[in-house]
Parts: structure tokens; C-alpha cells; sequence
């Protein structure tokens, strides 16, 4: 059999490789991401590493500090109806409750950023749209970050 002859099995030829069977194995080949004497040693840190762990770790804590939220806002202090102006003042007069809702803030905005980073270096094809859309993700959490720790940290209930 020549090494351009269809087998019985319907397998099409390899080109410029002989005919595999019991007698002629296929080479080994090792595997892809094998580490050999001839891999360069990787000069990238491990970031992607740190924010597949990152949003892994903060969507648990998301989920303990929103649910805590919900339910001591929703549930324990009777509902809706009552949160308000007042409400929001008398919350925040209290360190406990700003560093809740800070926590809240920073980890829904870092791990939505980082999503939406992950989502952009799939599906922006150019690098300067990539840059861009980057610029534009990274400038908007950063002032939301800013603009909200700004507000919990100085809300005057006596505003007139």
C-alpha cells in the first residue's frame, strides 16, 4: 500500500509520512505544554493566574455580601418602604456599615472589570480597539471606585 491509497477505514493518507499499523506505530509526541531543555524560561508573571483567582475569590465574598444586604436590609429591617434619605444616614454614621458597603463597591467593580476585561481580550480582534476599549473600562472603574468611596466616606446626613 502506498502512502497515498485511502484506507479501508476511510482515514485519507498523511502526507510524506509512511503508513502507520501494528508494525510502524505513530512517533510519540509530547505534550504541548511540556516543559523540555529547549522551552524559554517565561518572562510573564502569572496575572491571568491571580485574576481567574481573584474572581473566584471575590464572587464568594460578593455573594456573603450581598445576600447579608439583602436580607438585613430587606428582610430584618422591614423592607423597602423604609429605606430612605434617613435610612442611608443613619446606616453610614456607623464605620461597620461603610466598610460593608465599601467592600461591596470595590469588589463588584474590580470583578466586573475584570470580566469585562477578559470579555474584550476574547472578542476586540485589533489591538488598538483592544487598547481602547481597555482605556475606557479601566477610566470608568477607576472614577465609579473614586466617586463612590468619595460619597460613603463623606455623606453629610445634614445636607440642605
Amino acid at each position: 500500500m502506498s502512502t497515498t491509497e485511502t484506507t479501508a477505514s476511510g482515514v485519507g493518507p498523511v502526507e510524506g509520512a509512511a503508513v502507520y499499523n501494528v508494525d510502524n506505530p505513530a512517533p510519540l509526541i509530547e505534550a504541548p505544554r511540556k516543559r523540555t531543555k529547549k522551552t524559554p524560561k517565561s518572562t510573564r508573571g502569572n496575572f491571568e493566574l491571580a485574576a481567574w483567582l481573584f474572581m473566584r475569590l471575590s464572587g464568594i465574598v460578593l455573594v456573603v455580601l450581598v445576600i447579608g444586604h439583602l436580607v438585613i436590609q430587606l428582610v430584618l429591617d422591614g423592607g423597602v418602604s423604609k429605606v430612605g434619605f434617613a435610612f442611608v444616614a443613619g446606616r453610614w454614621a456607623s464605620p461597620w456599615w461603610q466598610v460593608w458597603d465599601l467592600a461591596m463597591l470595590w469588589l463588584a467593580m474590580l470583578h466586573g472589570a475584570n470580566g469585562l476585561r477578559t470579555v474584550i481580550n476574547d472578542y476586540a480582534e485589533r489591538p488598538a480597539s483592544r487598547m481602547w476599549l481597555k482605556a475606557l473600562l479601566y477610566t470608568a472603574t477607576v472614577w465609579t471606585i473614586l466617586l463612590g468611596t468619595l460619597v460613603i466616606f463623606t455623606f453629610d446626613p445634614n445636607i440642605r
